[in-house]
């Protein structure tokens, strides 16, 4: 009888084993929470990752398509360009700043307004690209921004801006700055007129634009963990030497001691506005054409 420490094992059979390609893209991995998400799903989740609810940043286009009505956005404005009153340069001429800036985005400005329909109520909207420059607000972004205000003041139609933005921008120097004079000035003639505007803070709402427009809506409605300050934590805890809660400057910290009135998770922004026009009563202020 042979040990079984003696014999002779056969040889393994050959397995063929086929590789199953994955095509490119099809996964990611987020950036919050380090999970690897299905590609489909992060994106038919408006852009949030459906394990930990980071909110992405969007396109000004995106966020259009998500909040009004399929075919109802008509732009306007769309040619403003900036000139470079001071012959501003840093690292780069700022003429080149914007041909780069509008080569990346195909957008003449950091801003997308318009008209369109949220479940049928008629709005005015601006919306903020934050790939233009951070977002920055300079003298082209002011001027379309009191346009919007004004038509919606015209057509007695409510007014909507999502802000996405880094502030005021400075290689417009004083002409900048005077955006947040000019714009307030708008949504104060809009009030007057008791027409509702409801602002939208996204990720990041910082500087000039925080101080003006976003700021001042009849309704302020924040993304989920949204920064949202003038000066960032980062400056502040160098100038007081102190550091700050956890959370600070975010959308949470900012409901919690009332400088926002709700925060909303993107896939429910639409119906969330919509139900405020019906608060606000939004046929009383539509015009008829």
């Amino acid at each position: 009888m042979v040990a079984w420490f003696h014999r002779v094992k056969a040889p393994l059979a050959k397995i063929k084993r086929d590789r199953v390609k994955v095509p490119n893209g099809m996964w990611m991995r987020c950036d919050r929470c380090r999970e690897i998400i299905y590609k489909t799903e992060f994106e038919n989740n408006a852009r949030v990752c459906p394990k930990c609810n980071y909110h992405y940043r969007i396109s000004a286009m995106e966020r259009i398509g998500l909040l009004l009505d399929e075919g109802s956005f008509q732009e306007f404005d769309r040619d403003m360009v900036s000139t470079d009153p001071l012959k501003f340069r840093d690292t780069m001429k700022y003429k080149d700043r914007l041909k780069k800036s509008s080569k990346k985005t195909n957008l003449k400005d950091a801003i997308v307004c318009g008209a369109g329909t949220i479940n049928r109520h008629r709005i005015q909207i601006c919306v903020f690209e934050f790939k233009f420059m951070g977002g920055s607000m300079g003298s082209v972004v002011g001027e379309k921004i009191t346009r919007g205000i004004e038509r919606a003041i015209h057509k007695r139609v409510p007014m909507l801006i999502v802000s996405c933005s880094g502030g005021a921008r400075m290689q417009e120097g004083i002409f900048s700055l005077m955006q947040l004079a000019k714009t307030s000035a708008s949504l104060a003639r809009l009030s007057a007129a008791k027409i509702p505007f409801i602002s939208i803070l996204t990720d990041p709402t910082t500087g000039g634009v925080t101080a003006s427009v976003a700021m001042l809506g009849d309704i302020i409605i924040a993304e989920p963990e949204a920064l949202i300050c003038f000066a960032g934590p980062r400056v502040i805890e160098q100038t007081i030497k102190q550091r700050l809660p956890d959370g600070f400057q975010r959308s949470e910290f900012l409901l919690e001691h009332g400088f926002v009135d709700t925060v909303v998770h993107r896939k429910d922004m639409k119906s969330t506005i919509s139900k405020l026009l019906d608060f606000f009563g939004n046929t009383i202020f539509e015009k008829e054409s």
